[in-house]
C-alpha cells in the first residue's frame, strides 16, 4: 500500500476517471521501486558468484538467510512506524532486553516451553513499545526524541539487570538452540518466522482499515485527524507492533547466538532504519511497504557478505550503505514529484 492507493481511493469516491488513471500510474512507480531493489540484489549476488562460486553454496545461503532474518523482522516493525511519519530508535535496546530476559527465563526454568518463552519475549517488547507509543501519542512528543531517550533507558535497564553477567549457550535448552540453526526443506526455521511476520503484516496493512489508515496518517496527520481517524490510537499501536516484533527478534537472537550479554543488539537500530529507507519506505511517511523493507534488510545483509568476497575495504562497505540510503531518499523524492505531476495531469484530463 502506498500514497497512490490513498489517492486512488479518493478518486474512486469522487468518480473521476482521470485521478484513477494518475493514481494507477503512480502506484506502478512504487512497484517499480521495489522491483529495482530486487534487481540490485540479484545483480550483486550474480557478480559475487562470478568472483567466487562458493558464495552460493548451500551453507552460505543458509548463513545469509539466518543473518538477514532478525534484521528483516525489525525492519517490518520499523516500516509500520515510519509509514505513520514516525521513527523508533529503541528497537535495538528492546531486542537486547528481550534476548537477555529469554536467557534468564531458561536459566531459571530449564523445562520452560519454547512457545511460552517466545510469547514472553514478544510481550516484553510490546510493553516497551507501549511506553514509546503512550509518550508519543498522548503527550505528542516527537518520536525521534522519545525513542532516543528510551533507547538509553531500555539499554540501561538491560545493563542493570545483567550486572556484567553473561548467559552462555550451555545454560540454554538444546531444543531452543537447535531452533536457531534448524532447517525445514533446506530453509532455516528462523527465516520461516520472518516470512510469517512479513505475510501477516503485509496482509493487515493492505486489507484492514486500521492498516490503511496508517498510510493516511503518514501522508497528512492533520487531514487524517479531521477525517475522523483516531491518529493517537493508531500511532500507539504502531509502536506496540514495532516493540512486539523487536521482542520476538530478541528471542530469535538468543536462539541464533546462544551467548547473550547486555550488549546484544547494540547499534542495530541504525541498520534497521537504513534497511527500511533502502527498501523504499519514505522517511517522511505515507508510502512504502513491509515487503520492500524486508528486501532492504536482505540487500544490506548481502552487501555485508558480498563486499569482502569482492575484496572491498570494510570502510567502503559502510560508504556503500550510506550511498544507498542517499540514493533511496533521492529516488523517493523524484517518485513523489513524478507522482504528483501524474495525478495533476489526471485531474486536468478528468476535468
Amino acid at each position: 500500500m502506498t500514497t497512490a492507493d490513498v489517492h486512488q481511493a479518493h478518486a474512486a469516491t469522487a468518480g473521476g476517471p482521470g485521478p484513477q488513471s494518475g493514481a494507477r500510474s503512480a502506484h506502478r512507480l512504487f512497484v517499480v521501486r521495489e522491483l529495482g531493489i530486487l534487481l540490485a540484489l540479484v545483480l550483486l549476488v550474480a557478480v559475487t558468484f562470478g568472483v567466487n562460486q562458493r558464495f552460493l553454496s548451500a551453507q552460505n545461503i543458509k548463513d545469509l538467510l539466518l543473518s538477514s532474518t532478525i534484521l528483516a523482522i525489525l525492519a517490518v516493525g520499523q516500516a509500520i512506524v515510519i509509514i505513520t511519519r514516525n521513527v523508533d530508535l529503541s528497537v535495538g535496546s528492546i531486542l537486547g532486553l528481550s534476548a537477555f530476559a529469554t536467557g534468564v527465563l531458561f536459566v531459571d526454568n530449564p523445562g520452560l516451553p519454547i512457545p511460552f518463552a517466545i510469547g514472553v519475549g514478544a510481550a516484553l517488547g510490546a510493553a516497551c513499545g507501549a511506553v514509546n507509543g503512550a509518550l508519543i501519542a498522548a503527550a505528542r512528543v516527537p518520536a525521534l526524541v522519545v525513542t532516543l531517550g528510551t533507547l538509553y533507558v531500555f539499554r540501561g535497564l538491560d545493563h542493570t539487570w545483567a550486572t556484567g553477567r553473561q548467559i552462555n549457550a550451555a545454560d540454554m535448552p538444546r531444543d531452543f538452540l537447535r531452533m536457531g540453526n534448524a532447517t525445514v526443506l533446506g530453509v532455516p526455521v528462523l527465516a520461516l518466522f520472518a516470512v510469517a511476520v512479513l505475510v501477516v503484516a503485509g496482509y493487515l496493512l493492505k486489507n484492514y482499515r486500521s492498516g490503511r489508515e496508517l498510510y493516511a496518517i503518514g501522508s497528512d496527520p492533520d487531514a487524517a485527524r479531521l477525517s475522523g481517524i483516531a491518529v493517537g490510537r493508531r500511532v500507539f499501536f504502531a509502536f506496540v507492533a514495532s516493540g512486539a516484533l523487536a521482542g520476538l527478534a530478541g528471542v530469535l537472537y538468543a536462539a541464533r547466538f546462544g551467548t547473550i550479554d547486555a550488549n546484544a543488539g547494540l547499534g542495530l537500530e541504525l541498520n534497521v532504519v537504513a534497511a527500511v529507507v533502502v527498501g523504499g519506505v519514505a522517511i517522511f511517511g505515507g508510502s512504502g511497504s513491509v515487503y520492500g523493507a524486508a528486501l532492504g534488510a536482505v540487500l544490506l545483509t548481502t552487501i555485508g557478505s558480498a563486499l569482502p568476497v569482492l575484496g572491498v575495504n570494510p570502510f567502503w562497505q559502510r560508504a556503500a550503505v550510506g550511498a544507498l540510503i542517499l540514493a533511496a531518499i533521492g529516488l523517493d523524492r523524484a517518485l513523489a514529484v513524478r507522482m504528483a505531476r501524474r495525478l495533476r495531469g489526471g485531474n486536468t484530463r478528468g476535468n
